[in-house]
């Protein structure tokens, strides 16, 4: 069976050649598709059958997945899991209802309620980006002129988004959290960032090393998963004193840092997956 798989970017980095190599190397056709000299329309004649969305612009991602999507082109992931990853607020409330642990959060629309919904919570807490990624626009509150100070600073931001106030209750971590890789119904990896700081983002300096996939760490990984649509994924985890929960989760995960450290080949499991896609012997949603 010969696959057409179009491959979206908005710039070419590691993970996006890892792909495409290791398609290739599988005898995939490969279309590559760069983002800022795409054109979409209405009539659903493309050359591809399957979308892997390697798109670094969560707004482009969505506009493009929710097109091809419904023009009958099978995308990995679906827009329906972008939408809900993209989205903080929308993957907490997924995690909560599927009864996956995660840290207790507030949202608030006015600086006024945002401050009411800190102390209610207690200091300290984190203010987060409803949008984002690597770490940035973060901030600890630790007590009140703090809490005042920062939502001030938002308001003048301009941006739709930083009206929404984000606030995740603070959980003490033993200086680490563990990001874990899930294709389809299996976690394939996964590695502790460690950090002296409180984000442990590789992206912000924090230290990759090995995590061991327990049983444990596999099957909350997988209700994660299912809870926003399943896929090719990244979970973020953090060690609370009352166990594993999951704090937030990445429809277009990076992976540099972690092929070497786990010593699994992620750019082929995640191509086995699109094999298995494109044959219809998996579904990009976890069922």
């Amino acid at each position: 069976m010969s696959i057409r798989l179009g491959v979206l970017f908005g710039r070419i980095r590691l993970e996006e050649k890892l792909l495409i190599a290791e398609a290739l190397r599988r005898g995939l056709e490969v279309i590559q598709i760069d983002s800022r000299r795409l054109v979409l329309d209405l009539s659903g004649d493309y050359q591809f059958e399957v979308l892997l969305e390697r798109e670094i612009s969560h707004s482009r991602a969505l506009y493009a997945l929710n097109l091809l999507q419904n023009s009958g082109v099978q995308t990995i992931n679906s827009y329906e899991v972008a939408l809900v990853c993209g989205d903080k607020v929308a993957t907490s409330k997924a995690l909560w209802d599927a009864g996956v642990p995660t840290p207790e959060i507030k949202v608030a629309f006015t600086p006024q309620s945002a401050l009411a919904a800190i102390e209610e919570l207690g200091y300290p807490v984190v203010l987060k980006p409803v949008t984002g990624s690597w770490g940035r626009l973060m901030a600890k509150i630790n007590d009140r002129d703090a809490a005042e100070a920062i939502l001030e600073h938002r308001t003048q931001l301009g941006s739709y988004y930083h009206s929404i106030f984000y606030l995740q209750k603070y959980l003490e971590k033993p200086g680490r959290d563990i990001r874990a890789f899930v294709a389809g119904d299996e976690t394939i990896g996964a590695i502790y960032r460690s950090s002296a700081h409180w984000i442990t983002n590789t992206a912000r300096g924090g230290q990759a090393s090995n995590c061991p996939v327990t049983p444990e760490l596999n099957d909350l990984c997988l209700r994660a998963a299912r809870a926003v649509g399943g896929g090719l994924l990244a979970i973020d985890l953090m060690e609370s004193p009352e166990g594993l929960t999951v704090h937030e989760v990445n429809y277009t995960p990076e992976f540099r840092h972690s092929v070497d450290i786990t010593g699994v080949n992620i750019p082929a499991r995640m191509i086995d997956y699109v094999i298995q896609v494109a044959r219809g012997a998996a579904l990009p949603a976890a069922s």
